[in-house]
């Protein structure tokens, strides 16, 4: 059996399309800071987030099945080497939304002024610009990254302690729901509890990112907006968002095996 499947295929696809929406999210605040709407924008950003947790919930049947699918004789490297090609697809992911973060700092901030206008109406909003015209436009604010863009950034302006706290909240994110399903492998007897704690993961580092990461880049846009501090900081926070999020990715790989016996002695333990 071929390692690469086409359910697998569409996992990693999903995966990746996922992740990259999770990345350009972080755009929003920038984007939000710009237009001088800060409330817009961090309704915007809510939005891409919700939609992304959302498609994540079709994730985890995807990926158990691929554990049903896998021959019975190399089970346990089959899939562990499937749930790793995953995981690089969700490092892809990252790159993916990094290569197109300029690109979607000008379509945010057009978008948050349109949203504005529709009163907040994000249907009205997407029937305006998923349409011919609507693409055509997109096309113009399409750019490259460029070594211009990280001008002013230095090791002083970019927050240490939230690359570190967001790497290891990425690093647990990422391997949530694959060391979950791995682990009801390792104690078949107790299969369906290992599968559950997924949800525990992931709320875990939900919490986590709510309670450490979401307000401290609330509160440094809306200082932006009222130029009590400096717009490179808040670039520098994006920064550091994006690069520490594909450290994590990294790390994932790393923590993905002990991650799944941890999982397997806490269902044991229950």
């Amino acid at each position: 059996m071929p390692l690469i499947t086409g359910k697998l295929m569409i996992v990693a696809i999903l995966l990746m399309v996922v992740t990259a929406i999770e990345t350009l999210a972080y755009a929003t605040r920038i984007s939000g800071a710009r237009v001088k709407l800060m409330a817009t924008a961090i309704s915007l950003f809510s939005t891409m987030v919700i939609i992304s947790r959302f498609s994540t919930m079709f994730q985890q049947p995807l990926t158990a099945k691929l554990i049903a699918d896998a021959p019975a004789k190399f089970k346990f490297t089959f899939v562990e080497d499937q749930y790793r090609i995953l995981i690089g697809v969700i490092s892809i992911g990252v790159i993916l939304g990094i290569i197109l973060f300029p690109t979607f700092i000008d379509i945010f901030s057009r978008a948050i002024v349109q949203l504005s206008k529709e009163r907040g109406s994000i249907i009205s909003l997407v029937s305006k610009w998923f349409n011919l015209k609507g693409m055509k436009c997109l096309r113009l604010y399409v750019r490259l990254p460029r070594i211009y863009d990280l001008r002013g950034i230095t090791y002083k302006t970019i927050p240490k302690r939230l690359f570190v706290v967001n790497v290891a909240i990425t690093a647990i994110y990422t391997v949530g729901v694959l060391a979950a399903l791995y682990a009801s492998l390792l104690v078949p007897e107790y299969a369906q509890a290992a599968a559950m704690s997924s949800g525990i993961i992931n709320g875990v580092a939900t919490i986590l990112l709510t309670l450490f990461i979401d307000p401290q880049a609330s509160v440094l846009a809306d200082r932006v907006v009222k130029k009590e501090c400096n717009y490179i900081y808040l670039k520098s926070y994006s920064l550091t968002m994006i690069s520490s999020k594909f450290v994590g990715t990294l790390v994932a790989q790393v923590i993905f095996i002990p991650a799944a016996y941890y999982v397997a002695w806490f269902a044991k333990l229950l």
